[in-house]
């Protein structure tokens, strides 16, 4: 069921801006965003998705996370969709067949969601001071 706000029709369910044949559920796409706030998983699908394919490795040392940690938040990424974990036919430099790489849709949750919001927080320094001087 649909509400008018305006000339537009919103959803009072946003499960129901998904198209009927849609390859995702509702909770997917939740599961995606929840996975995101956090962030260590933030700052590595952000790095995955600004400087390309990286191993393990090159994720410990860039990023300074312990391996453990490592392992257990590129798995969460792995198992929401938003990071593919791939392997060479042949070892890199430091002998490593894994790499990770950004998904299509953790490019596309990095660009129009908390990035979005972090570029468009200029635009409303106004509002958030005017906000803060009526309390």
């Amino acid at each position: 069921m649909a509400t008018a706000k305006g000339d537009k029709e919103y959803p009072l369910d946003p499960a129901e801006m998904l198209p009927e044949d849609s390859i995702l559920s509702f909770e997917e796409y939740i599961d995606m965003q929840r996975a995101i706030g956090e962030g260590t998983r933030y700052r590595l699908l952000h790095y995955l998705t600004n400087c390309g394919d990286a191993s393990p490795k090159e994720l410990k040392t860039a990023l300074d996370i312990p391996g453990n940690t490592l392992h257990h938040h590129l798995n969460k990424l792995v198992d929401v969709g938003l990071v593919q974990k791939r392997a060479r036919n042949e070892a890199d430099s430091d002998g490593l067949f894994t790499y990770y790489r950004a998904s299509p849709f953790g490019k596309l949750i990095l660009e129009n969601g908390v990035k979005e919001l972090m570029r468009m927080e200029g635009n409303f320094r106004e509002m958030y001071g005017a906000a803060d001087d009526s309390e």
